[in-house]
């Protein structure tokens, strides 16, 4: 992956909590990586345990964010999220997968255009 992929990506994940921070969730985990893949966010809403995908796009040539959500990654982060639960022994009284989309273009001149937050909420 190269650098600029990467600090988008960071850069995404922070925005999405901050996001998520301010609609009254409570981040319980960030990146959590096993040799099976990664966790982008884990947040509580309420009694819900929510394993947040972010996915951050500069520029739609290949899709939007959350298109790039494929069948494949969904499942990968249904294991993961059940190796998790598995290693916290922890009781959860319901579990949901959201993703947030963020979409976060530059500009011509080279200055950060608008960025635009999706948040989907049950998605898979």
């Amino acid at each position: 992956m190269s650098n600029r992929r990467r600090l988008l990506g960071q850069k995404g994940e922070q925005l999405a909590k901050r996001y998520l921070l301010q609609k009254g969730y409570e981040i319980v985990a960030q990146n959590i990586r096993t040799r099976q893949g990664e966790i982008d966010l884990i947040a509580q809403d309420g009694e819900t345990l929510v394993f947040v995908e972010v996915r951050t796009r500069s520029s739609l040539a290949c899709g939007t964010a959350a298109e790039s959500v494929t069948w494949r990654k969904r499942q990968k982060l249904r294991e993961l999220a059940v190796a998790y639960l598995q290693a916290q022994s922890r009781h959860v009284p319901s579990i949901r997968f959201d993703v947030v989309a963020i979409f976060q273009p530059a500009s011509a001149d080279g200055e950060q255009a608008a960025t635009t937050i999706e948040h989907f909420v049950g998605a898979f």
